[in-house]
């Protein structure tokens, strides 16, 4: 079949469209097998699209369109690969003859010692490899044909006399940029712009509604002494980094404090399926992530069985491959709870959406020194408000109040956490 068709493949279940981002090869360009061709967009990550056969690329997709699964998005030629493999066949097949054919022999009494044509001796090999060239570009004048440590000398000499070789521009494809760059403003401007939103900025906003319409949804707040946790940190932070490579964060220490408490009340880690309420016998925390493209929600699993260090590395890992675009599906498929940090941005205090299907999510926010009152005296202490946004289906209003301040006491006595009591 001279031309096949490249379609988009079943990328899960709950995925039915993506956006075509970019065309990665020019159209017409001649491609080999598996060289990616394009990325496509997902409600939950980007992807590359790859070649299933070498040949001329024809494209049919357009940048920026929305497709199906299983869409038609490209074609390619492969005569135009079999065209261009008869053509090199030729000159390979007369030098697979000519290395087919038996090398000269040299009689020296009873031995035998046999030339291969362009073969290097020891002293022009090793010319040869200090100057990175590669003796099928070097003519042999030693008998037999063999390279001989002048034949490599000269082709030293000839490689520095040699004008240098032009490296191709890659190809840049014409993008229709997704955020126009900002620009000062002009007094009195009456511009406006439209820009059509990313599958993910769309998801994003189908998600928060539906969690908003289908949930019943309640806050409740509380606020956290973190001087407990500050001169942990303060105090082992050298130690912890010399050992581990990494710095303990606060994030880790919420983590791990609302994974203990997910699995004394299972309530707040479940969520409900149909007539159904799921309950989970583990705790995969979903991190909210900022990116570029909006903010996704990777999970970490298993978060009651992980270090802190171990716990510090995945959201470091997760969130490297968020801001690269470069999270799989499997990646930031799952979680049964979520936390998220509207504090890294300055924010005093939110009521945090939850992510469906779960049932809860967790707010932390900005640290402030606030005075507040100890054994009848004032004192100046670092606080944070804590948000806890539930589904009152699954989770009564005492639940909801319980966990939070048992989440608070933890990060307000970090030891007991350390040793799991």
């Amino acid at each position: 079949m001279p031309v096949i068709e490249l379609k988009i493949p079943n990328l899960g279940e709950s995925i039915s469209t993506v956006t075509f981002s970019k065309w990665l090869k020019p159209d017409g360009a001649t491609i080999a097998m598996d060289e990616p061709l394009c990325e496509i967009e997902t409600e939950k990550a980007n992807q590359e699209l790859s070649a299933d056969a070498a040949g001329k690329l024809i494209w049919v997709a357009k940048e920026g369109e929305d497709l199906e699964i299983g869409a038609l998005f490209a074609k390619i030629d492969t005569d135009a690969a079999a065209d261009s493999g008869s053509n090199s066949g030729q000159s390979a097949g007369n030098s697979a003859k000519q290395q087919e054919a038996p090398a000269p022999v040299q009689e020296t009494g009873s031995a035998k010692s046999t030339y291969a044509s362009g073969t290097p001796s020891p002293a022009a090999a090793k010319i040869l490899a200090e100057e990175n060239l590669d003796p099928a570009g070097v003519a042999g004048t030693g008998r037999d044909g063999r390279i001989t440590k002048d034949d490599a000398l000269k082709a030293v000499e000839n490689k520095s006399t040699a004008p240098p070789t032009p490296t191709p521009t890659p190809y840049t494809p014409t993008l229709t940029p997704t955020r126009t760059p900002y620009t000062p403003y002009t007094a009195f401007s009456r511009i406006d712009r439209r820009e059509r939103m990313t599958r993910m900025r769309r998801t994003i906003a189908k998600r928060l509604v539906s969690a908003k319409n289908n949930t019943a949804m309640l806050t409740t707040f509380n606020e956290v002494d973190m001087t407990g946790v500050m001169e942990l940190r303060e105090k082992y932070q050298e130690a912890f980094v010399k050992k581990y490579g990494i710095k303990l964060g606060f994030m880790s220490i919420f983590a791990k404090a609302c994974a203990k408490v997910l699995l004394e009340m299972p309530e707040v880690n479940a969520f409900i399926d149909g007539e159904e309420i799921v309950y989970h016998e583990y705790a995969d925390i979903s991190i909210a992530i900022s990116t570029p493209t909006g903010l996704v929600v990777p999970p970490v699993r298993n978060v009651e069985s992980l270090g802190f260090a171990e716990v510090e590395m995945k959201i470091k890992e997760l969130s490297a491959k968020a801001r690269d675009g470069k999270l799989s599906l499997e990646e930031m498929s799952g979680g049964t709870f979520t936390i998220t940090n509207g504090g890294v941005f300055g924010s005093l205090m939110s009521t945090p959406i939850i992510n469906e299907p779960q049932s809860a999510i967790l707010g932390m926010h900005a640290i402030k020194d606030r005075p507040v009152a100890l054994n009848g005296e004032v004192k100046i202490r670092p606080m944070m408000y804590l948000a806890l946004s539930y589904d009152h289906r699954v989770i009564d209003g005492s639940t909801s109040v319980t966990f939070l301040v048992k989440v608070k006491n933890l990060i307000e006595d970090p030891v007991s956490l350390l040793l799991d009591l």
